[in-house]
């Protein structure tokens, strides 16, 4: 898997909003949690995810994310990871104050093509959105779900939970995948 940097993350909409509903799919709507929509589409149901997420994804591609990454095996997409960094500058009001400071770096947008989930490709991309954090002096912070598969995976890879906030759990990395501290 080659991990490369999408210089203008709006052009690349279409091909995202396919693999956001591939992983829609493949999730059984678990992810992305639309918790916005009244009424979720079905996993079968493209337009209805596509009216439901494009929005919320142009906000992102154009307004929240710092950097966008994609992770490719050939020319297909088959995972996704966004660093969201200037906190203050931006409406992210899923992220509590306490953590919206200069040293915070939040990874986003992190996600593998269920087809290849359990290859390591996930690890690749998460261990990449660390080291680049860290390279610009960033603590690294997730916001997940409770319920969602993700919250044990990042237990697992060294992250910490430092606080609930509304729906949502607030991680900060704090070992190395290893387990040994930094």
């Amino acid at each position: 898997m080659r991990i490369l940097r999408v210089e203008e993350p709006l052009k690349l909409r279409e091909a995202l909003i396919e693999f956001v509903f591939h992983v829609y799919q493949g999730t059984e709507g678990a992810y992305p949690a639309l918790e916005w929509v009244e009424e979720k589409p079905s996993i079968n149901d493209f337009k209805g995810f596509k009216k439901a997420y494009e929005p919320f994804l142009e906000f992102r591609l154009g307004k929240e994310f710092d950097e966008l990454y994609v992770g490719k095996e050939d020319d297909l997409i088959i995972g996704t990871v966004a660093l969201v960094y200037n906190l203050e500058d931006k409406d992210v009001w899923w992220v509590p104050g306490e953590i919206k400071g200069k040293k915070t770096g939040l990874i986003e947008f992190f996600m593998v093509d269920p087809n290849y989930k359990g290859k390591g490709y996930g690890s690749k991309l998460l261990e990449f959105a660390i080291k680049r954090l860290k390279e610009l002096g960033k603590e690294a912070y997730v916001i997940t779900f409770p319920e969602l598969e993700a919250y044990s995976y990042y237990l697992k890879k060294g992250f910490e939970k430092v606080m609930d906030y509304r729906e949502f759990v607030v991680m900060r990395y704090k070992l190395h995948p290893t387990g040994a501290g930094e």
